[in-house]
């Protein structure tokens, strides 16, 4: 079977929504229905945060639905057998992102087949040193049929962004600032500039642009340089005050992709 993320992006370049959530977070069994209504509200891409103990990366937004998510129960097993579940009914892609150290932990090879075989796309690893996984792990993700995501960022040489977009199959991910997750309002202009600068890099990989989108003219905007973004913080927040997941999620996303 051709790779969901693969054939989403010869289908569609442009507007591609991509959401970010915690698996096992606000409840321990919300990743399913989370899932099924980010489906009928019109996204394109689920990622789903494997939740650590230790997430440097992240915000105080995700950083304390990972708290919430372990407190829950939630284990890297548990979100494998909810992942099987949510694929019959979702068909979109779906993405796990997380830290090396749970995967490392649970088995390379046994969780790149255990994930595959749950109906997981892709994997976006960011810890996960770029030589390693090409050297140990790229033939193991192309035999299971998983696509992996590299991380770049404003600071990212143009010779590691080639040799990123030469090891990732799908898409990369533009890290719009230099810093840790979390909802902004507006792009500053060198961000801007950083955004032409990927535009014009003749990358054979397309980009989603991802920290700090929050609304629709950050959505917008980053629709411009790249085939969309991604969303993380601010649908974490939302998911952290609603009561009506069937009413908020469909609202969330028209709010964002209009």
């Amino acid at each position: 079977m051709k790779n969901r993320i693969t054939a989403l992006f010869q289908k569609q370049n442009k507007n591609i929504l991509s959401v970010f959530y915690t698996g096992g977070f606000p409840r321990l069994n919300d990743t399913i229905i989370i899932a099924q209504q980010l489906q009928k509200s019109g996204v394109e891409i689920i990622e789903i945060g494997i939740p650590f103990s230790d997430p440097v990366a992240d915000g105080p937004t995700i950083q304390d639905s990972n708290k919430v998510a372990l407190d829950n129960g939630m284990t890297l097993p548990l979100l494998i057998s909810q992942i099987k579940e949510i694929r019959k009914t979702v068909t979109l892609p779906i993405i796990l992102m997380g830290y090396f150290n749970p995967v490392m932990q649970y088995g390379v090879e046994r969780f790149v087949k255990d994930a595959s075989a749950a109906g997981v796309d892709g994997l976006i690893l960011p810890d996960m040193p770029l030589h390693e996984f090409t050297e140990k792990y790229k033939d193991l993700f192309d035999q299971y049929n998983l696509s992996n995501t590299f991380l770049i960022a404003p600071t990212t040489s143009a010779e590691r962004i080639q040799q990123i977009d030469h090891a990732s199959e799908g898409f990369i991910y533009a890290v719009a600032a230099s810093s840790t997750t979390g909802a902004r309002s507006d792009f500053a202009p060198e961000q801007i500039t950083y955004f032409e600068k990927l535009q014009n890099s003749k990358l054979k990989n397309p980009f989603l642009i991802g920290f700090g989108i929050s609304n629709r003219a950050t959505f917008s905007k980053a629709a411009e340089y790249g085939a969309g973004a991604i969303v993380g913080s601010a649908f974490v927040q939302l998911l952290k005050t609603s009561s009506d997941f069937e009413k908020d999620i469909p609202s969330f996303v028209k709010n964002i992709k209009g």
